[in-house]
């Protein structure tokens, strides 16, 4: 690699030579790419573009999302289609395994050229300008002028040389790197979701009928499939509580209990898209021009549009909130006598106790901002530059949407969770499955009944904190569940 990329760079310092006009090499930016540069100001022009593309605002990025960032913009450098020295690649990693983050604000890009205003911040840093985050205690950072730190541990700046400036800033790393490890949970959500969905299906003593492997082979979503197999892995054929409904004159369960295979299933089939399509976007080359050395070409192109990312990240928010509201529905059942023969609101003294009456608005409440959110924002695209990016993706606003509604995803689900776990808490002395049961003492481990009313934000939050803990104890009790 380090050979490829030095001999990428010999070629654009070749085209410097022979005074040949090249875009970002020699020649201003965007709208002012017919402005010739001369060559004694080459390094002050990249330099003047971190500078002013510099130009984030609001809260930063995560440092988790921040080091997403450096890996995906070092890995796209890395591919020789950008004609930097091998030196600026060397200089994120070098940065990157010191533990100096840059500290990069999340708003400021609409995704054209790629994420330019919030990878500038992270190219300033490199240049020993801007802000790091630095560790003042464990787990405690506050936020630092660059140089201070690299002074500190003895590093030097990166100097930028031509066209460097700019491929630091060219690409959709910025939302890549937060859809990455927002799909990242969403996966982890989507075994979980299986999970609250089977124990509420117990809860209510629904059938099992729905879930059997020949419906699917009629209807060959391979989602859907996977979500029977994973109910009833969990589930088994029968239980004592599914014994104790099986001559009941229900003849089908409510949709939200009996098209789990289909709702969750199709959320499972938009994640694996966009997961796809992030896997391919985290190993392109995103820069402009792109540099050809073998082919003697050097490309004005658009790789760096966001559009791919865009889409995908819109259409995973809009599975994502109907799989929670699904959940939500769930609940709803669970709580309503008329739907589950449990207790009203999951209380045995109801009146006195309000049970589980607030937890389910709570995560209606969710479900509702979810769906604001799943507004596309790849739909939307306002021209700048002058008018010369006069279509622009909006990638990162989308890919930061996702994470709400993950977020959101995340704590419906954990409300789901608690429900269930009542629900058959007050189906007992029956049991459930073998599986399920074992699930069931996990997370009686966490939070103890609802019998009597207590303050529930607690142990909501309790148990999405430990939604890691409830994925473990699942793969650990009877394996891994199939997405």
């Amino acid at each position: 690699t380090k050979k490829a990329l030095s001999k990428t760079r010999d070629f654009i310092v070749a085209k410097l030579q022979s005074d040949e006009p090249v875009y970002g090499v020699n020649t201003g930016f965007g709208a002012f790419a017919k402005v010739k540069v001369s060559n004694k100001d080459l390094a002050q022009l990249q330099l003047n573009l971190i500078r002013s593309h510099s130009s984030g605002v609001g809260e930063p990025l995560s440092r988790e999302e921040t080091r997403a960032i450096m890996l995906l913009r070092a890995n796209t450098l890395s591919r020789g289609t950008s004609g930097v020295r091998p030196e600026v690649v060397e200089k994120i990693l070098e940065f990157l395994n010191a533990d100096i983050l840059p500290v990069i604000p999340s708003q400021g890009s609409v995704g054209a050229s790629g994420d330019l205003a919030p990878l500038a911040h992270l190219a300033l840093s490199l240049i020993g300008e801007g802000e790091v985050w630095n560790e003042v205690a464990p787990h405690k950072y506050e936020i630092v002028d660059t140089l201070e730190v690299l002074k500190e541990r003895k590093i030097e700046p990166l100097k930028l040389e031509a066209k460097e400036g700019l491929s630091l800033i060219n690409g959709c790393q910025v939302m890549t790197a937060i859809g990455s490890l927002a799909l990242s949970k969403a996966n982890m959500l989507l075994k979980i979701a299986d999970v609250a969905g089977a124990l509420s299906l117990e809860a209510v003593r629904g059938t099992r009928a729905a879930f059997d492997p020949l419906v699917a082979t009629h209807r060959p979503h391979p989602g859907e499939a996977e979500t029977a197999r994973n109910i009833l892995k969990i589930l088994g054929k029968s239980s004592e509580i599914a014994e104790s409904h099986e001559h009941c004159d229900r003849v089908q369960d409510a949709y939200s209990v009996r098209c789990m295979p289909a709702v969750h299933g199709a959320a499972k089939s938009a994640v694996k898209q966009a997961i796809r399509t992030l896997e391919i976007e985290a190993n392109s080359s995103t820069d402009n021009p792109l540099v050809f050395e073998k082919e003697n070409k050097i490309i004005s192109c658009g790789n760096f549009h966001g559009q791919p990312v865009a889409f995908a990240m819109d259409a995973v928010a809009i599975a994502l909130t109907s799989l929670m509201s699904i959940s939500e529905r769930r609940v709803e059942k669970m709580i309503n006598p008329a739907m589950s023969d449990l207790p009203a609101f999951l209380t045995p003294e109801g009146g006195l106790n309000s049970g589980f009456m607030m937890a389910h608005v709570a995560a209606a409440s969710l479900v509702s901002e979810s769906k604001i959110l799943c507004h596309p924002a790849s739909v939307d695209s306002i021209p700048t530059s002058a008018d010369k990016e006069d279509h622009v993706s909006m990638g990162t606003i989308a890919a930061r949407k996702l994470v709400k509604v993950i977020d959101h995803l995340e704590t419906v689900i954990a409300i789901e969770l608690l429900a269930a776990k009542q629900g058959i808490e007050l189906l007992r002395p029956m049991k459930s499955s073998a599986n399920a049961e074992k699930i069931l003492s996990y997370l009686n481990s966490l939070e103890g009944d609802f019998n009597q009313d207590r303050n529930m934000s607690k142990p909501i939050a309790n148990m999405k904190k430990n939604m890691r803990g409830v994925a473990e104890e699942m793969h650990k009790s009877f394996g891994e569940l199939e997405i």
